[in-house]
């Protein structure tokens, strides 16, 4: 009966803690969540960059668009045909097709340097440098010569490859990678503006 008594009256061990072993692949199960965490906020901050870059040049497409509207008599003064406005490049000379009072082709020649002002961010200043600019922005205004339809495109250099935009959109063409896989580009069409 003793036996018995000492069987029964010793405590059995509980286990007071975790293993060091289990604390070890708890921290690996927590390292490896964070890290598909980190990978998701990257994605998330190249995709907001991406949507931030194509409303920016879409506000600048309808900016123009604007400006062709409220200057109609000078409207072809506007259609650079292939050249493309740039940064840093120096604004083109009204085309050859361009026959409108002087006031109206002033107007249109200082409509496009402040576009291409807004193309190189200047809309935003941060100490004295422009900081409203998208990656590249390149600016094209051409003229359908059958139909008299203006085509406002905006290109830029986007941060991942995946493909070029429509054919039908050429600005920057060439400019952002040998396939133009990194070419973004928004494009608005103008019905032919009236004199009236």
């Amino acid at each position: 009966m003793t036996r018995r008594r000492m069987r029964m009256s010793r405590p059995r061990r509980r286990q007071a803690g975790a293993t060091l072993v289990e604390i070890l692949v708890s921290l690996m199960i927590l390292m490896v969540g964070l890290l598909g965490l980190i990978g998701v906020m990257v994605q998330s901050q190249r995709a907001q960059l991406e949507s931030y870059q194509r409303v920016q040049a879409l506000l600048l497409a309808q900016d123009m668009v604007a400006r062709i509207a409220s200057n109609r008599m000078a409207s072809d003064c506007y259609a650079l045909g292939t050249t493309e406005i740039a940064a840093g490049s120096s604004v083109p000379a009204p085309p050859g097709t361009c026959a409108t009072a002087a006031a109206a082709k002033t107007r249109a020649t200082q409509d496009l340097t402040d576009w291409q002002n807004l193309l190189a961010g200047a809309a935003e200043q941060s100490g004295g440098n422009n900081a409203g600019s998208i990656l590249g922005a390149r600016g094209c205004i051409s003229k359908d010569a059958t139909t008299g339809i203006f085509q406002v495109s905006v290109a830029w250099q986007g941060i991942n490859a995946v493909g070029a935009p429509p054919a039908g959109i050429t600005c920057g063409t060439g400019q952002f990678g040998a396939d133009d896989a990194q070419r973004r580009a928004v494009s608005v069409t103008v019905l032919p503006p009236t004199a009236s």
